[in-house]
């Protein structure tokens, strides 16, 4: 249900851009300290693939992508990352839900 409800939510807004910059929050926790901070990166694909690929999962869950002052969490970057616009090759070792 929260993923149909996620899918309909992203077919109701505007085109995704991925070529957007975008910060990267990530979640509050004890991992915070291993390093795991606020990221700038030139376009939100790129920032989706090292939320989805590179970021431990117990972080995702919590963490923020900020793009054009639009704001998504963990599943909403999920979403954005397995939509057929996504830009960039996928990791064929990237992380299941």
């Amino acid at each position: 249900m929260i993923r149909s409800t996620i899918a309909a939510q992203s077919r109701q807004m505007s085109p995704f851009n991925y070529t957007d910059a975008a910060g990267f929050y990530p979640a509050w926790n004890r991992q915070r300290a291993s390093g795991q901070r606020f990221r700038r990166f030139e376009t939100a694909a790129e920032a989706l693939r090292f939320a989805i690929e590179e970021l431990p999962a117990a972080l995702l869950r919590g963490s923020v992508m900020e793009v054009d002052e639009a704001r998504f969490d963990g599943a909403q970057m999920q979403t954005l990352y397995e939509a057929d616009e996504y830009p960039l090759t996928r990791s064929n070792l990237r992380r299941k839900r």
